[in-house]
């Protein structure tokens, strides 16, 4: 049977993160699950590890979801996982759809595989903002552009990968603009890349941090990332 690691950034998710480890848990228990918690100011730490079974790594310094991500992709490198899931601590991602994203690399159809909001006609469960859905759209053609592969949901960051992406995201994955930037990055160094349609739901507590008029100029900042992404040599 496979290893495999559920890799949970969190930074203040204290009203989110038991429920998020425990519905894991309920769904498969034979899944471990680590949680960063990145140097959190409420009580995640504490609530996370109170969840039996659970790893908690504890960050000193916040270092965004970047930094959180690659912690725990070295934490799955360092205990021989074969494969890794990135799962949100805020409750967006539901542990009934990890299948989805899972079977595709376990049985090397791809590299990684991301959950989708937005392929099959699968967007009447999650709402989305006309300016963010343009960025989605952006993003999408940028991809396009710069790597040749139509990616959907370019900031999901609901993905499944095998353990050589394990190996070179615990290297290279990019602390600014992870979830876009990492897509460049693993096709220009020709890891396959597949999306599946996905179930999400808003965030269950707590606000979101891009609103407002933030999603535009995240949609700037982030595409030059792509960018800088697509010329930097590894």
């Amino acid at each position: 049977m496979p290893k495999i690691i559920i890799v949970i950034p969190a930074f203040n998710e204290q009203d989110n993160i038991k429920n998020v480890i425990l519905s894991i848990k309920n769904f498969r228990r034979s899944l471990d699950c680590v949680v960063i918690n990145d140097a959190s100011t409420d009580n995640t730490q504490q609530i996370a590890s109170s969840v039996e079974n659970a790893y908690v790594i504890e960050l000193p310094n916040n270092l965004g979801i970047g930094g959180a991500v690659q912690t725990g992709f070295k934490f799955a490198i360092e205990n021989d996982y074969d494969f890794a899931v990135q799962f949100d601590g805020d409750g967006q991602h539901l542990a009934g759809e990890l299948d989805k994203i899972l079977s595709p690399v376990i049985d090397g159809t791809c590299d990684v595989c991301i959950g989708s909001r937005f392929i099959d006609n699968n967007t009447d469960n999650f709402r989305s903002t006309a300016t963010r859905r343009f960025g989605i759209l952006f993003f999408q053609q940028m991809n396009k552009l710069l790597i040749k592969q139509n990616i959907s949901d370019s900031t999901s960051g609901f993905r499944a990968y095998n353990k050589k992406a394990i190996h070179f995201l615990s290297k290279h994955y990019p602390t600014d603009y992870p979830e876009p930037e990492s897509i460049i990055l693993l096709g220009k160094n020709n890891f396959t890349i597949k999306e599946v349609p996905v179930l999400m739901q808003e965030r269950q507590n707590g606000q979101s941090s891009i609103s407002g008029l933030k999603p535009i100029y995240y949609m700037l900042k982030v595409s030059l990332a792509m960018w800088m992404a697509h010329i930097r040599k590894y």
